[in-house]
């Protein structure tokens, strides 16, 4: 598989570790995939699904990845 380095915040990969931590996901790998697919998908939506992604548009139109993960983590915790 590729390798790719990223920077993120402190906060961004305290989230991370804490998905990790908690039983969420085996690997931070396997958070930064998820979030891919999730960029991916609201991209090739046009980059805006109403239910999903509401404010907070980055430089191009779209959402940062780190937003629309912690999105997808809130909804999560809320229907846990």
């Amino acid at each position: 598989m590729p390798m790719v380095t990223v920077s993120i915040s402190p906060l961004q990969a305290a989230d991370i570790r804490a998905a990790v931590d908690n039983g969420s996901y085996a690997s931070s790998s396997e958070v930064v995939r998820e979030a891919l697919r999730m960029w991916d998908a609201a991209r090739k939506l046009g980059g805006y699904h109403e239910d999903m992604f509401d404010q907070g548009r980055g430089p191009h139109g779209g959402r940062c990845v780190a937003d629309m993960f912690a999105d997808h983590e809130a909804e999560n915790r809320r229907t846990a």
